[in-house]
């Protein structure tokens, strides 16, 4: 088994080598960390009529996934 492949399997099968992953994932991580507390709460509370709590909970998950994904990032010093 060769080194990538040892990588891959580990990071679940998912391929970071393309650059199109890559900034997919930045991409990603930034909506969530920022958009998931903000943008999300917002519409969800005058969009969605959804209660302050509710809505406020699901935008802290958000963050929360988000920087997971950010520590994933920067361990695969996609970001440095």
């Amino acid at each position: 088994m060769t080194e990538a492949e040892k990588e891959n399997k580990r990071t679940g099968g998912f391929n970071v080598e393309s650059k199109f992953s890559r900034t997919l994932l930045v991409l990603l991580t930034v909506f969530l960390v920022f958009g998931g507390p903000t943008y999300f709460v917002y519409l969800a509370v005058n969009g969605l009529n959804l209660d302050l709590a509710i809505a406020g909970l699901s935008g802290f998950a958000l963050f929360v996934v988000g920087l997971v994904l950010l520590w994933f990032l920067i361990r695969k010093r996609i970001i440095r």
